[in-house]
């Protein structure tokens, strides 16, 4: 994930830790169910009304051949492409994480 990406997480992240803090009682003692970073990213992934809640969606998908090869045309400016696509590192995955509103897409 780029930079952009990640800022956003924290984001969400820390506007789900801000509701926790804010709705459990005690002295900075949380009670209950909540995740670290790592689990709410995932469960933002995999549980839709969860990613609903917190208004962060992450969607990951695998790229196809074709993808792949106007990808390694147009922003690597690779013209013979057959060959080179898993050589030259071409990304294979898409990942876009929107949250409020705003959208980013990054490869892997």
């Amino acid at each position: 994930m780029n930079n952009e990406q990640q800022e956003l997480l924290d984001e969400a992240y820390n506007s789900y830790l801000t509701y926790i803090h804010n709705v459990v009682q005690g002295e900075n003692q949380i009670y209950g169910d909540w995740y670290g970073k790592e689990e709410f990213i995932n469960k933002c992934k995999t549980d839709l009304e969860f990613s609903e809640k917190w208004g962060l969606k992450i969607e990951e998908r695998e790229l196809t051949w074709d993808e792949r090869h106007e990808l390694a045309e147009t922003k690597y400016q690779i013209d013979d492409v057959d060959d080179v696509l898993d050589k030259e590192g071409i990304p294979t995955k898409l990942i876009t994480i929107t949250y409020n509103n705003k959208t980013i897409e990054s490869y892997e």
